[in-house]
């Protein structure tokens, strides 16, 4: 027997895209609970960048996806002001060989079909957008697009202006479903909370929240590491820069450790240096190699960097899906259940879009991107269920 609903949806998982499916979800009219066993931001997006791009997204649904989230993070600056670090700063992806240039270009000409603004940078016109940057590279592509949040501080103010009920330190044991199958709620260690209607923005933890509602979805840790240096004066970096090889290593299957130069500056001062992928479970143990890839390539990079003291680093898990592609939308295998996760390294910029789409799904709309790429169900293999768990 099902209870009185306690409000009309729970998100479960207060990151980055679980705040913005609560805000999206609060301004459609609906009544929010916000769940997470931890503090805000305390998992995934504490230990992120802050990136929001559009230059690493080849062609396809992810990119207009997040061509729709840069639109709306736009939107989200000027409404929450210098408080989120907001910088539109712009990317600068750069290639060592000719080689290497006449692939991004490639790749580049397909994102300008896609709507993307990728303007062609030859070797003399890298010095006036970096002037730190090394000499000797063949050339590159500005992305103005491409912008940056300070993470924690983002998810929190989209908590606050959602004005959804937040519960921190709460654990969900169980998605409540009914004999027909149907979700009723989530219950966790401190109580039942009851809704027609379940978000699981659980990050790298949404298949066992899935598995919690008696489905199947294949979401892998994929540990990454950034250093942290001292704080240098401001514009020291102007822009987000990496080298062409991160879009490779992004896209990669493989498990071991994938490195590829990834700097920019913060508005505090310190420069933050990646990108690390490898994956090892929730192993947060150091890996020297690791960080040591990281250092280099960021020097192969800013030769200034030499010098610079790291003050520290910390790790993170990417909630990584075999397609690359986050699941989004409901779940038909469940019903009442949402899934808004799965969103790998790019979880910060694709959450305003991600949590407009699911508010759509939930008030019954018609969704202004086609979900069919982002179905959760599209891993099972026999189109079967795990058993039902009420």
């Amino acid at each position: 027997m099902t209870k009185r609903p306690t409000c009309d949806v729970v998100v479960v998982g207060a990151g980055m895209v679980g705040a913005a499916c609560a805000l999206y979800a609060a301004r459609a009219g609906l009544d929010v609970r916000l769940v997470d066993r931890g503090a805000v931001a305390g998992g995934t997006t504490g230990a992120g960048e802050g990136n929001v791009l559009v230059s690493d997204k080849e062609p396809g649904p992810e990119l207009q996806l997040a061509l729709l989230s840069a639109a709306l993070w736009t939107d989200l600056a000027e409404e929450l002001g210098s408080a989120i670090e907001y910088e539109p700063k712009g990317g600068l992806v750069v290639a060592r060989t000719p080689g290497a240039l006449s692939a991004l270009r490639e790749f580049a000409a397909g994102q300008r079909a896609a709507g993307v603004t990728a303007v062609p940078v030859d070797a003399d016109g890298l010095r006036p957008l970096e002037p730190r940057l090394a000499p000797g590279m063949a050339g590159g592509v500005h992305y103005s697009q491409d912008a940056q949040v300070m993470p924690a501080l983002a998810a929190a103010h989209l908590v606050r202006a959602s004005g959804a009920r937040l519960h921190t330190g709460r654990t969900v044991t169980r998605v409540l479903r009914a004999a027909d199958g149907a979700v009723y709620g989530v219950r966790t260690d401190r109580g039942d909370i009851h809704a027609p209607a379940v978000v699981n923005a659980a990050g790298t933890w949404g298949g066992d929240l899935a598995a919690l509602a008696g489905v199947r979805l294949p979401v892998l840790p994929r540990r990454g590491f950034v250093l942290v240096t001292e704080p240098l004066p401001p514009r020291v970096i102007r822009h987000k820069v990496y080298a062409a090889d991160y879009v490779a290593d992004v896209a990669s299957d493989s498990a071991g450790l994938r490195t590829s130069p990834v700097v920019e500056a913060t508005a505090a001062g310190p420069v933050l240096i990646g990108a690390s992928r490898e994956r090892v479970g929730f192993d947060r143990s150091l890996s020297l190699p690791a960080l040591r890839a990281l250092a280099a390539g960021a020097v192969g990079l800013f030769p200034f960097l030499a010098p610079v003291r790291a003050l520290r680093t910390y790790a993170g898990f990417r909630p990584y899906l075999p397609d690359h592609l986050p699941a989004i939308g409901p779940d038909p295998r469940v019903p009442g259940l949402f899934h808004a996760c799965g969103h790998e390294g790019a979880g910060i910029g694709l959450a305003p879009a991600t949590g407009r789409l699911v508010a759509q799904t939930l008030t019954g709309k018609a969704p202004e991107l086609d979900l069919t790429p982002f179905r959760p169900e599209r891993f099972d293999t026999d189109g079967g269920e795990s058993p039902c768990v009420h």
